[in-house]
């Protein structure tokens, strides 16, 4: 199957190239525009329905119409002078409120608008221009300011959404203006604009220097433009043909992507697409070496049979850890495995189809204007780590696992971060929180709410909710409790409670999901129904949901992955040898990740997703490249060459490939850890750190010492092929004839070059070895 697609492709390059062009093209633009329909940014929507804060969530949208999709904000109102509010400020303030909420606003056009104009379709554009519901609230104790509530109806990460609020703000602006008084607006909707508006040229900076590093480091290694370039093309084309398949799924099958998953999606595209370009690139410079005279598309073809095999294995690896996300109970982890998992897929159908095709037509010119394909490449650092590692694996195993051992221990006390992390940047919004948090309880901006709601028939007084409120305000950290709000059919009442402490602390969900409750439980009138909603109730239900979840899926992920490498190594012992290795990297790189957000930074924990995400990526991707190093021992084993001069040689040829893919994999998940979102950073960060880990220390080091002290034996019960003598070790051979295939039971191509060999006196010559079928130099 392999061998069948990589063959078309490389016999009609072109064709492939030029559909993969027109359907990557598309499908980025549709994805685009259709993304915003596709997400949902109300995380107490991904909650399992049988949970407190989700059913608060359907009586708001059901009793009071308060829709998932709607954007709310707190306005603030006060005299530019910062003295007390008027007699006449305040008749001012309820006038141009009750204008403002019978006033429409029209959504500005985004062709006119710069910031969405180049990823919005005229016929895809959703009008979000409508009537804003607003009300008149509180008032601060020194008659500083008034606030007022607003709510905006329509999907909060839509850019078309934005705009409204932009437009909405400006007229505020001017209506108060006009009364010579001064606005602020925080909360929901408008932190969401003034944060992305601050991100924005950051995030473009980023981008730009992760590219960078990527083209730098490729340029590096090949000392070609063309390499450094054409990979990255084709990934950027890939990766719009994946989102939009992930976009398209998602609306077709009524799912909702959570916020964070595009920027996920993207640098894993990113990430692994170019490193299974760079697999195959490597290869393919190595033959174009060892046949000067072969052609091209031959040479291509060979490459994408041989390497790709390699790559299948590591590609199904993630997508079967990701795909164990599927039995979680927390939504945002169902939506994010699939999608994972399905842009992986996409990348990995590229990587036999499109990529080996672009080899084809480039051919030599991949590589220009470097003169590495006409000598003989001197072994090199990597030539100089493989040896050692053979030659000491006692010392060298001793000292990877002591490094991530000591990385480990930072473990002690870990906590979670059930916070959505906030931001780092002081915008607009921040400021006029922090002016009405001085002054009014933390919470006042993003209260918690308490639903009750009557028999079937039955209708609520308010006098009977007179002893629920009483104790509810009795409540240390609850600052202030509303008077109950009916809804119009008068079945349904909301209290709301302004806590002294901000919604997204621990401190915030500890009493919400404590004392709240309880007092909720105990003093709601009988027959009456009551659920307590809000930030913290969602975020305290949340840490019971993916507590659960990590209880789940950490065991049949590893099950899976162990069951995945049992078939693919065929062998018992070697299994055993990278899961111990990769879990050990998994607890340096949590570890790590403790040290530097828990410890030094003081923060309140490691975010709650960190775990998990971790685990499935530096797990997965780990597992790939030590697939990659495992591969090249057994067949280099298979020859009659000793077991620690096979480890020599397979670290010799397999290391640039890894080390040159984990440095552009971390670059890739590196480029997260500059957000202004702390859970993003922490993701960024102890992501890239756990794959250079994995390529650095596992892959180079601690699997090929392992397999140096055990020899043939690491693969029992299915030992590779050569004469061995006592204790596993092969005999002395002449002339050793060498493959340069990642791939186990390749065909070895015919041709003669000088190859490094450890421990020889003299350079050996090399000949084709396993297959007896000759790799075909013709043109």
């Amino acid at each position: 199957m392999i061998r069948a697609l990589t063959g078309f492709s490389t016999r009609h390059p072109w064709k492939v190239i030029a559909l993969w062009s027109v359907i990557g093209v598309f499908l980025a633009v549709v994805a685009g525009a259709l993304m915003p329909r596709a997400m949902q940014a109300q995380t107490g929507d991904f909650l399992p329905k049988d949970y407190d804060s989700a059913a608060a969530l359907r009586t708001a949208e059901e009793r009071f119409g308060v829709t998932s999709d709607s954007g709310t904000l707190t306005v603030l109102v006060g005299r530019p002078d910062g003295a007390p509010l008027t007699g006449a400020d305040r008749k001012n303030i309820a006038s141009v409120a009750k204008d403002l909420g019978s006033r429409r606003v029209t959504m500005p056009d985004p062709q006119a608008t710069p910031s969405t104009s180049d990823d919005q379709i005229p016929f895809l554009v959703t009008d979000y221009s409508q009537t804003p519901e607003v009300g008149v609230g509180m008032t601060a104790p020194d008659r500083t300011f008034t606030l007022l509530s607003v709510r905006l109806e329509g999907n909060t990460v839509d850019p078309g959404m934005h705009n409204l609020f932009r437009e909405f703000r400006e007229q505020t602006e001017d209506a108060f203006a006009e009364v010579r008084l001064r606005t602020g607006f925080t909360g929901g909707l408008a932190d969401q604009v003034d944060t992305r508006d601050a991100e924005e040229p950051t995030q473009r900076i980023v981008g730009m220097l992760m590219l960078g590093l990527i083209v730098l480091v490729n340029v590096l290694v090949f000392r070609s433009v063309c390499a450094a370039l054409i990979p990255l093309i084709a990934v950027t084309v890939v990766g719009g043909a994946a989102t939009g398949v992930i976009v398209g799924g998602a609306l077709l099958t009524g799912a909702s992507l959570d916020t964070s998953t595009p920027s996920m999606i993207s640098v894993v595209l990113i990430g692994i697409g170019v490193d299974y370009f760079l697999f195959l690139l490597f290869r393919f410079r190595e033959l174009l070496r060892e046949h000067p005279d072969a052609s091209p598309r031959a040479v291509a073809a060979e490459v994408g049979a041989r390497v790709g095999t390699a790559i299948t294995s590591a590609a199904l690896t993630i997508v079967a850890a990701f795909a164990t996300l599927g039995i979680a109970t927390y939504g945002g982890f169902q939506v994010l495995g699939p999608s994972v998992a399905v842009a992986v897929l996409v990348m990995l159908l590229a990587s036999l189809t499109l990529m080996p095709a672009l080899l084809a037509v480039t051919g030599r010119r991949m590589f220009w204007p470097s003169r590495a394909l006409k000598r003989t490449p001197r072994p090199g650092l990597a030539g100089r780590t493989g040896d050692l590692v053979s030659r000491r694996p006692v010392a060298a195993l001793l000292a990877g696992t002591a490094l991530l051992g000591a990385l480990a221990v930072g473990m002690t006390g870990i906590r979670m971060d059930f916070g959505q992390g906030g931001t780092s940047h002081d915008t607009r919004a921040a400021a006029t929180a922090a002016e009405i948090a001085r002054a009014l309880p933390a919470g006042v901006s993003d209260p918690a709410a308490v639903y009750v709601t009557a028999p079937e028939g039955d209708r609520i007084a308010p006098r009977s909710l007179g002893a629920l409120s009483g104790e509810l305000a009795r409540l240390e950290g609850v600052g202030e409790v509303s008077a109950p709000t009916l809804n119009e059919r008068g079945d349904a009442a909301r209290i709301d409670l302004y806590l002294t402490s901000d919604s997204q602390t621990q401190a915030a969900r500890d009493l919400v999901s404590g004392p709240v409750r309880d007092t909720v439980a105990a003093h709601t009138p009988k027959g009456f129904e009551a659920h307590v909603g809000g930030t913290a109730a969602i975020f305290a239900d949340l840490s019971t949901a993916v507590d659960e979840d990590l209880r789940t899926v950490f065991p049949v992920a590893a099950g899976l992955i162990a069951l995945i490498l049992l078939v693919l190594l065929r062998s018992v012992l070697a299994p055993v040898v990278l899961l111990l290795s990769v879990g050990l990297c998994f607890a340096a790189t949590l570890g790590a990740s403790t040290l530097v957000f828990q410890h030094a930074l003081d923060g309140p924990g490691v975010n709650f997703v960190l775990p998990l995400v971790l685990f499935l990526f530096v797990v997965a991707i780990g597992t790939d490249y030590n697939i990659l190093i495992s591969d090249r021992l057994r067949e280099e084993m298979e020859g009659p060459r000793t077991a620690r001069a096979a480890v020599a040689r397979a670290v010799r040829h397999t290391a640039p490939a890894i080390a040159t893919a984990g440095i552009v994999l971390a670059a890739s998940f590196g480029s997260l850890a500059v957000g202004s979102n702390a859970s993003t950073r922490q993701i960024g960060f102890a992501t890239g750190l756990g794959i250079l880990l994995s390529a650095f220390v596992l892959s180079v080091v601690l699997v090929p010492a392992a397999a140096a002290l055990l020899g043939r034996g690491i693969w029992w019960p299915v030992r590779p092929g050569g004469r061995r003598a006592h204790g596993g070790h092969a005999e002395p051979a002449a002339p050793v004839r060498a493959t340069n295939a990642h791939e186990p039971h390749s065909a070895a191509p015919v041709g003669a070059t000088t190859e490094y060999e450890p421990h020889a006196a003299a350079p050996v010559r090399a000949t084709a070895e396993h297959d007896p079928r000759p790799f075909p130099p013709t043109g």
